[in-house]
């Protein structure tokens, strides 16, 4: 895997090359015609000035928009200036293995929390790369990290056990080994690859993993319970993400390792709309729970005209292509 990261425009359709590219080629984005240069091997040994190895999560700040964070299995941490495409800091001694996830804190604007395969999970603020940070272990490799966004004196860890832990940032503990967690969830059997915490509905946890499950959770005080289990049919679960629009906060997109996309309108689900119909305003009208697909680009625009009004691949009200289960 590339160490390098590219900044692509989005609003530039069918752009051929990054706007810059943060790492050892430059900031400068490549050309048609700029000649081709033999890639030359990059050295294994952590440089202070650009990943050596796959960068494996990125974080961007919402705080300070010029600020990018990002992880790599060369073990380091960086923090990016997007102004001068440059790094700007490089934390080298936070962890002792692959870093594959980060997270900035939703208001602390300078704390970062980042998580290892070393079993430690660390939030350490970025204006002071010289101070201790405060540090908690897990049972086995982090896969990834998420700060509560209802409330940022907590976070979620994921393991490579299957394991959810919640902790409470202001009870660090003096070694690692005696971290305690408010509770821990063994969600799967399997890595929990993927998890996220919808920024709209309190307490709602999805879950995704390489069993190729997709759970949906309700986190209460007391602790989480399993609302509802799917195989979308993407494979290993790699990526699951809530939409962050309040129209749109019970819409849920899965990816997996098939290479395709889901998008589950979970409000569609009875067991869904009774755990949280009463945390937010109610819908209007009633709908057929649905699975939204990703079309294939060479599909026959045509052919649709051509089916049955109310058949499979009919748009629903809303515009979206809907699937019974």
């Amino acid at each position: 895997m590339d160490p390098d990261i590219e900044i692509w425009d989005l609003d530039t359709i069918d752009c051929m090359y990054p706007n810059a590219i943060l790492g050892q080629s430059g900031g400068e984005p490549a050309t048609a015609d700029a000649p081709k240069r033999k890639k030359k091997k990059k050295s294994k040994k952590a440089s202070n000035e650009y990943h050596v190895d796959a960068v494996l999560s990125l974080a961007a700040n919402r705080h300070h928009r010029n600020l990018l964070a990002s992880s790599s299995a060369d073990k380091t941490v960086k923090l990016w200036d997007l102004n001068t495409t440059q790094c700007a800091n490089s934390y080298n001694t936070l962890h002792t293995d692959k870093v594959c996830s980060v997270a900035w804190h939703p208001k602390e604007s300078t704390v970062l929390l980042s998580g290892s395969y070393d079993r430690t999970v660390v939030a350490a603020d970025m204006r002071a790369p010289d101070a201790r940070p405060h540090r908690w272990g897990v049972e086995s490799d982090v896969e990834s990290v998420r700060w509560d966004p209802h409330d940022p004196n907590f976070f979620y860890i994921s393991t490579e056990k299957g394991i959810i832990h919640y902790h409470d940032a202001r009870l660090a503990p003096s070694d690692p080994a005696l971290s305690k967690p408010i509770w821990t969830l063994q969600a799967h059997d399997e890595s929990i690859s993927s998890f996220d915490i919808n920024p709209i509905i309190p307490g709602f946890l999805v879950t995704g993993s390489t069993d190729k499950e997709v759970k949906l959770w309700n986190v209460q005080p007391a602790g989480p319970s399993m609302v509802v289990s799917r195989n979308l049919g993407v494979g290993k679960v790699f990526a699951t993400n809530f939409a962050p629009d309040q129209e749109v906060g019970f819409r849920l997109a899965v990816a997996g390792s098939k290479g395709s996309v889901q998008i589950w309108d979970t409000s569609t689900n009875a067991a869904v709309r009774r755990a949280f119909a009463n945390r937010v305003a109610p819908v209007e009208g009633e709908v057929k729970e649905r699975l939204i697909g990703v079309e294939e680009d060479d599909t026959d625009s045509d052919s649709e005209e051509e089916l049955e009004p109310g058949g499979e691949g009919d748009p629903g009200p809303d515009g979206w292509e809907s699937m019974e289960e």
